[in-house]
């Protein structure tokens, strides 16, 4: 039986700021055509999250996948917001909350500067900037699988045909890696 995958994209500006992520959400349905890719920047420019439906969204799949730029070190606010309005007590944990237990999250991030930029020497990892995603992970019984991460995308290089070619490239690399990631599940 086929997992049932959604791709949560928390980009808060995907048409106009982000040609990596954009292009990493293409090549995930063109591998994967049964993802479900929620959108979160085309349903809520306003930030105005629909509970209901993005609960409902999660109660039907098996993969959960956060795809979005890192920010500043974080998530970006739209994912934020969508996280803080969808993973309440009572459905996500608490006593009666474990509408995620044993379903799989998967973070899948870009990051505007290379990969140097992330290592113990200038102050922090990857793997520590996931820490909360992690956590929210164990706090809402999700099976943390792991991440998949390409650097050096900054939306600032999109205009100069050569690095916008290399972006393209990295992104098809990262979606495939990611396809193959929840394959391998």
């Amino acid at each position: 039986m086929a997992k049932k995958v959604l791709v949560v994209s928390g980009h808060p500006d995907l048409k106009n700021d982000s040609l990596a992520n954009k292009m990493i959400l293409k090549e995930i349905k063109k591998l994967y055509p049964e993802v479900e890719l929620d959108i979160l920047s085309n349903l809520y420019p306003d930030y105005q999250i629909n509970v209901t439906a993005e609960q409902e969204k999660l109660h039907q799949a098996d993969v959960i996948v956060f795809q979005y730029p890192l920010y500043w070190y974080m998530t970006p606010s739209l994912m934020n917001k969508w996280i803080e309005k969808v993973f309440v007590h009572g459905f996500s944990h608490g006593s009666n909350g474990n509408a995620l237990k044993d379903k799989v999250l998967i973070a899948s991030l870009t990051t505007g500067a290379g990969e140097a930029a992330y290592s113990a020497e200038t102050g922090t990892t990857i793997d520590e900037l996931l820490a909360p995603i992690r956590l929210t992970a164990k706090l809402t019984q999700l099976n943390f699988a792991g991440h998949v991460v390409t650097h050096g995308v900054s939306y600032s290089l999109r205009n100069d045909a050569e690095k916008a070619q290399e972006m393209i490239a990295k992104s098809q690399v990262h979606a495939k890696k990611l396809v193959e990631m929840i394959e391998s599940l």
